[in-house]
């Protein structure tokens, strides 16, 4: 028999998951009702824009080999705060700045605990949660605020920009921004160096720590923009708003790691797995699946891409 072609099988690799999502729309498209009406597959994209944007933020953090298990607590608590500030009167403007000064420090604290107490980001993230999730509930003392909040901040989740949902115009210029970050300037090259070879990084005169902590403050600026659009989205803020989507975000990184650059956490990938898993809910709910098979499936993904992720997982999340 004649081996297989090598070509073909690099092919495969980067983007046979890609295919199997291509596959799994058509057999949804086919079996599932009203599958392909415009506002379902608008709703699926919609519905996927937080889980994405959190995933790229983790998959910032991860590519410079840290891991971030706080980015949903630290998003909860930028929600509560965006959303006290809005049913408080304040100007929308503040309350946004706010949101994303919450999930920056947040960050950049994480960085400072793994960089200069030399804390594993495994362990440091965890205690941030903690913290975020207490501060969360005093804030609130465990109630949502909820109200008719300014139509201007409302817009910003609801609206529409250039024709389409703002929260996929949102979406979109996140992705480009942090294409452009890492394949066009000098800090994203840096941080890819850092991510693979961090000893070797250093030696050539690039300060890792800094970059480090850029990575893990990106992580939580990605928290402090998903909790405003989630906020506007929803016109409410919970002290566990975003708690439903750590499992699924991190599936959408783990699952964008086996295609376009397999084994590296990468922006299109992330992108595409949020889409596949956000797809995969859908679709089984119009099928009348239980609920639970969506849990279930959610899981099997997560391993099966943790096989080809596993030493990057293994290096961020106990690498001094």
């Amino acid at each position: 028999m004649a081996p297989a072609d090598p070509g073909w099988q690099a092919w495969l690799g980067r983007y046979g998951t890609c295919l199997a999502g291509i596959v799994l729309f058509l057999i949804f498209a086919l079996s599932a009702p009203n599958f392909l009406v415009l506002q379902n597959l608008s709703n699926i994209v919609q519905r996927s824009t937080f889980m994405a944007l959190l995933g790229m933020g983790f998959a910032l953090a991860l590519l410079v080999a840290e891991l971030d298990l706080s980015f949903a607590n630290v998003c909860s608590l930028a929600a509560v705060i965006v959303g006290g500030l809005i049913q408080g009167g304040q100007a929308p403007e503040w309350a946004v700045l706010a949101g994303l000064a919450v999930g920056t420090a947040a960050g950049i604290l994480n960085g400072l605990l793994v960089t200069l107490l030399r804390i594993p980001s495994l362990i440091a993230t965890l205690a941030m949660a903690s913290v975020a999730t207490g501060f969360s509930f005093m804030i609130t003392e465990g109630v949502a605020f909820v109200g008719q909040w300014d139509p201007r901040f409302l817009w910003i989740g609801r609206g529409t920009m250039f024709g389409m949902p703002a929260l996929i115009f949102w979406l979109i210029l996140a992705s480009l921004a942090a294409g452009f970050l890492l394949k066009q300037t000098r800090l994203g090259f840096r941080m890819l160096a850092t991510g693979e070879a961090a000893e070797a990084t250093r030696l050539a005169g690039v300060d890792v720590r800094r970059i480090k902590i850029i990575g893990l403050a990106l992580s939580g600026l990605a928290a402090g923009i998903t909790a405003v659009l989630m906020t506007a989205n929803l016109a409410s803020a919970a002290p566990d708003s975003a708690s439903d989507l750590m499992l699924t975000s991190i599936a959408a990184v783990l699952l964008g790691m086996t295609m376009f650059e397999p084994g590296r956490p990468n922006i299109p990938g992330t992108l595409v797995g949020a889409l596949m898993i956000g797809m995969l809910g859908n679709g089984l709910v119009l099928l009348g699946v239980q609920y639970y098979v969506q849990d279930i499936l959610l899981g099997l993904i997560i391993v099966l891409s943790v096989a080809s992720s596993a030493s990057v997982l293994k290096k961020a999340a106990f690498s001094l």
